[in-house]
């Protein structure tokens, strides 16, 4: 059985990567064969620190999991991989000799999505992989199409504060802003979580949290529950990085304004004085004044409060995570 190199598999992005975790080469050979010619690239190990090691550099779509091993056995193997945020995600399947209760009991426990009994039969396997791996393509899109458009997600676990899974464009603000990489939660993000969970937990959206960061801020939204309750549970968190900048040229789109009326609409959604907004952007407060007046009747309203009003609605349209002082 030939054995791709891992570059020349990680090369076919275009197919499902499986891994296989079995002592026995008879049981590799058979599965490797019967993926390969289905289509998947297959990637090996023959034991638990082999399959821990590979699992984090190839970061395959699924895991077939051989339950007894000498040394680590695949119970330790999954709780492993589910401990570490950036394997947690990855189904396993595990492949036992074991029929009784007990054993298919302790698979699912440790984290197995499902199990196939051995001998084994390839047509069974190729079957229940279809179902998970489906489950987890559209997770995985979802995930990237939350970091595309800006939204990145992480889950945390309320009893211990442990960072569980992000995406990649969650590890690179919460280095940036926090300096903290999984499985690390800052210890802000903690607290806000485990003082608004109750709200959360009782549909009611509780305050979000901001870190400002210069002209930029990272703002964390609750978002849902998942997984088991007990201890608070897993919370997904929704974070979107906002600037000043992005959000005044969302204001000019949106109403027509130039750009520096909507800078200066902007500084009235902050809450900003005349004067205030004259200071911030380099004008008097009769030039501000002016602006205003062409503001509103772009807007068609008569008053600071209206104009406010209407653009702090298009913001939160545009951009849901930010705060103004209305």
């Amino acid at each position: 059985m030939s054995k791709p190199s891992l570059d020349q598999t990680l090369d076919r992005a275009n197919s499902d990567l499986v891994l296989i975790v079995d002592d026995v080469p008879d049981n590799l050979s058979v599965l490797h064969d019967a993926l390969d010619e289905s289509g998947y690239t297959v990637l090996v190990a023959t034991n638990g620190e082999a399959a821990l090691q590979r699992a984090a550099q190839a970061l395959p779509d699924i895991i077939l999991l051989d339950a007894m091993m000498p040394g680590m056995d695949g119970f330790e193997v999954a709780r492993r991989l589910k401990a570490a945020p950036q394997t947690a995600h990855i189904p396993l399947i595990f492949m036992t000799g074991l029929t009784e209760t007990e054993y298919l009991v302790a698979a699912l426990e440790a984290g197995g999505v499902d199990y196939v009994t051995k001998p084994i039969k390839p047509k069974e396997v190729l079957a229940r992989m279809q179902v998970h791996l489906q489950g987890a393509r559209e997770r995985r899109q979802a995930r990237n199409a939350l970091d595309a458009f800006g939204y990145a997600s992480i889950t945390v676990r309320v009893s211990d504060g442990k960072l569980m899974w992000q995406t990649p464009l969650a590890r690179e603000l919460l280095l940036r802003y926090y300096g903290t990489e999984a499985p690390k939660t800052p210890e802000p993000v903690c607290q806000w979580l485990r003082r608004h969970v109750t709200e959360a937990v009782a549909l009611v959206e509780p305050p979000r949290l901001s870190i400002e960061l210069g002209p930029k801020r990272l703002t964390f939204r609750l978002h849902q529950q998942i997984g088991d309750s007990e201890g608070g549970g897993d919370w997904l968190i929704i974070m979107q990085e906002v600037s000043d900048e992005s959000v005044i040229e969302a204001i000019a789109l949106s109403f027509k304004l130039t750009p520096r009326e909507a800078e200066v609409l902007y500084w009235v959604v902050k809450g900003k004085i005349n004067r205030d907004i004259g200071d911030i952007v380099g004008s008097s407060p009769m030039t501000v004044k002016k602006h205003l007046e062409r503001v509103f009747a772009k807007l068609g309203v008569e008053t600071r409060t209206a104009a406010a009003g209407m653009a702090m609605s298009r913001i939160r349209q545009l951009h849901p995570q930010f705060e103004g002082n209305l």
